[in-house]
């Protein structure tokens, strides 16, 4: 009914005379896009234009009535879709038909090291905001994991460039393959949130392009996204939400990007720099977009009523708003003018079943001594479950991805359903946050506790003595200076006393678990004390039923790291040259924050300072085991237009089906400038019944011996001697082969 409406408007709006009409362009879509984005464009008011670029509310900006094309709703992802809020304000509207299906943190899917599961991922997602009439979905989110302290590590896919390359691009794909616009975010060096909005980044130009833009350019140009997001920080002195650089130079003219740039809500901060650096919608919160001020005060906005004014007193030409409305116009007819998008659906059994299936593949066992784990089921008769983040819902908090969903099983009610013939007990053990709530989202859970302290860890240890098992579920949750947007944490520590509770159940239980709920790295000075630790991650509405999997052997661990976790602070390189937070300027407007550790992130700090972390980037275990052999090479030589095939075989060894993930690095044997010694360049998950074989292959070209050369401003590589280092994880690579680029 909806396509026909708005064709029936925009054939009215055609007709020139009584008894003559024409069937315009733009409606016809049969014709390609870029006909009928001209077409409109020359049917457009100069009203009609400038009201296509801002926001007309929270989450929407305006189409074009008389034209018959609808209002364009954006919702804030990635992980689900965002509950619907008031025209006007933050809060909720107060519908009941908004909930959602939660799917696992960016740092989970991530961990998956499995494209196909992006894809997957990004599907249900697109289908469930289809079903909710949204046209863009404000995700997927690829900034770096530079500092384990930033609180939106959660909703980002870790510290690699060619990891996160390489899984935004399916997520995309399979998102837009519903007619849902994705807008990877945010663009670009947003890689901590406190004092966001005056944060200026200072880099050089290698390690911009090696590090901290690979994944923005793998979803431009290989993903095909149709929009991005501008990020609050300021790069070169300019906010990126308006950067000539960025968004002018390098996104449209060298990446050749189509589609639209939107601001961050309030991102925008001058009407000239809007207009001429690169920002094609404007969103926003008050009178700006940025300050407090009026309510419903849209025409205000820098690209409102300023831009009109500029332009009718002859400040501006049109050139640049027709630039802007053509890459709306083409996002349209993408999306709300697509006649083929299909309805959607919503909480479907499919959508779950994908969440526990990302969330089986992504939860990594980081430690198994003795083999603790999995549970075995057929002895154990009492298990003790110890922690708030054992029954609290972590589904609403965090900021701007906070969601209100269907169901959310918490780890406790989980492991009860798995373990119909086992007495679970449950301690809290200690207390966090009791809130529960966000923007109007309420989990309903009262989380009031009126023991102290050490009574909470008295009576934890008392139950934890007569039991076979102890699991505790601590870690962070959503809450401020946690993982949460807005505020970066305060330490590397754990919060709450966790870690005297750790140390006290580990004494009196030696089949003692710890489960850690995060989307960072944190301290563990109790390692070398307990026997089992499992990353849980943030993995939304199935958490509850995919941890149960993993800790009872239901599914095989085959999670890896997408980051390097440290042991302490100064093992990144970020905090060991005292860059981060960064220092204020003597005005107090702008923080000038140097990321002096250049390309040297993450693993590649680590190798540099030959620091070994407390678990390395790529880093999973299994319940099985697997041996890799006989490495090979499809030449010893490969020319700069041509490709080279690394064939391993892989053999799961032990008694239960599993996966492996391959992984490949690279080390230039001769390079003449300063290079990391390995980075990942290829990857591969295989699947193996016990017993079973398969040869993996992995396949690079010259993109993979490349570095990003400041002299000529473009990528290079140099004849010589390489080295494929092939493992599975970033510290343990045992099989190598030379080959030699001419």
């Amino acid at each position: 009914m909806r396509k026909i409406l708005i064709a029936v408007v925009a054939v009215l709006a055609s007709v020139s005379s009584w008894g003559q009409k024409s069937v315009p362009v733009y409606l016809d879509n049969t014709k390609p896009i870029e006909e009928r984005v001209e077409d409109a464009l020359a049917r457009m008011t100069l009203d009609e234009k400038l009201g296509v670029i801002h926001a007309q509310s929270k989450f929407s900006s305006r189409g074009v009535p008389r034209l018959g094309m609808p209002d364009f709703w954006t919702d804030d992802g990635p992980h689900g879709v965002r509950p619907d809020v008031l025209w006007d304000e933050w809060e909720q509207a107060g519908q009941t038909n908004d909930s959602c299906v939660a799917f696992p943190a960016l740092t989970c899917l991530a961990a998956t090291f499995d494209p196909s599961l992006a894809m997957r991922y990004g599907i249900s997602l697109g289908e469930e905001a289809r079903y909710r009439g949204k046209d863009m979905i404000l995700g997927p989110g690829v900034n770096i994991y530079r500092t384990p302290l930033n609180g939106r590590n959660f909703e980002y896919m870790g510290e690699d460039p060619f990891l996160a390359s390489t899984m935004v691009v399916p997520y995309i794909q399979g998102l837009q393959s519903n007619g849902v616009a994705a807008c990877v975010k945010h663009y670009a060096l947003n890689n901590d949130e406190e004092y966001r909005n005056q944060v200026n980044v200072v880099i050089s130009d290698r390690a911009l392009h090696e590090i901290y833009l690979p994944a923005f350019k793998a979803a431009v140009q290989k993903g095909h996204v149709w929009g991005l997001m501008g990020a609050y920080n300021l790069y070169k002195n300019q906010h990126n939400c308006h950067n000539e650089i960025l968004l002018n130079q390098i996104l449209k003219r060298d990446w050749k990007f189509d589609g639209v740039v939107i601001s961050d809500w309030g991102g925008a901060h001058d009407t000239e720099q809007s207009v001429m650096n690169g920002l094609d919608m404007e969103f926003g919160t008050w009178t700006d977009g940025l300050h407090f001020g009026a309510s419903n005060a849209y025409q205000n906005y820098y690209l409102a009523n300023p831009y009109k004014e500029g332009i009718l007193n002859g400040k501006y030409t049109t050139k640049e708003l027709d630039d802007k409305v053509r890459r709306v116009l083409r996002t349209f007819f993408r999306t709300t003018m697509n006649p083929d998008r299909k309805t959607g659906s919503m909480c479907s059994e499919e959508h779950y079943e994908t969440a526990r299936d990302v969330a089986n593949s992504g939860i990594v066992l980081l430690k198994n001594d003795k083999s603790v784990l999995p549970v075995n089921v057929s002895k154990a008769r009492r298990i003790l479950v110890v922690g708030e983040n054992a029954v609290k819902m972590m589904t609403v908090g965090g900021g701007s991805s906070s969601l209100k969903v269907q169901r959310e099983v918490s780890p406790l009610d989980g492991l009860k359903a798995a373990l119909p013939g086992v007495q679970v007990d449950y301690e809290r053990g200690y207390v966090g946050d009791v809130t529960g709530a966000y923007n109007g989202v309420t989990t309903g859970q009262d989380l009031s506790e009126s023991r102290n302290a050490s009574q909470l860890i008295a009576d934890a240890v008392a139950k934890a003595k007569n039991a076979d098992y102890v699991i505790f579920f601590g870690g962070l949750n959503k809450s401020d200076y946690q993982d949460c947007e807005g505020h970066d944490r305060k330490n590397y520590e754990l919060p709450y006393n966790q870690d005297a509770v750790i140390e006290a159940l580990a004494k009196a239980n030696k089949n003692f678990i710890y489960v850690n709920i995060s989307g960072n790295a944190v301290a563990m000075p109790w390692i070398n004390k307990i026997p089992a630790i499992v990353q849980g991650w943030f993995i939304g509405s199935e958490a509850g039923n995919a941890l149960a999997d993993v800790l009872t052997g239901k599914a095989n661990p085959s999670g890896k790291l997408p980051f390097s976790w440290g042991r302490t602070l100064n093992d990144y390189g970020a905090h060991a040259l005292n860059t981060y937070p960064g220092k204020w300027r003597a005005d107090k407007k702008i923080i000038d924050e140097e990321y002096k550790e250049g390309i040297y992130v993450g693993y590649r700090w680590m190798d540099s300072k030959k620091i070994k972390p407390t678990f390395a980037f790529g880093h999973g275990l299994s319940y099985t085991t697997f041996a890799l052999s006989n490495l090979r090479a499809s030449t010893k030589d490969v020319t700069r237009d041509g490709k080279i095939t690394f064939t391993v075989n892989v053999k799961n060894t032990g008694k239960r089906a599993g996966a492996e993930v391959v992984q490949l690095y690279i080390h230039d044997d001769e390079a003449s400038v300063d290079r990391p010694y390995k980075e990942l360049k290829g990857f591969q998950k295989v699947f193996l019944q016990p017993g079973e074989s398969k040869d993996v292959q992995i396949t690079i070209d010259n993109e993979a011996m490349s570095f990003y050369d400041e002299a000529s401003n473009g990528w290079k590589s140099e004849n010589g001697s390489f080295t494929a280092l092939v493992g599975n994880s970033s510290d343990n690579l045992p099989l190598n082969i030379k080959f030699n680029l001419k």
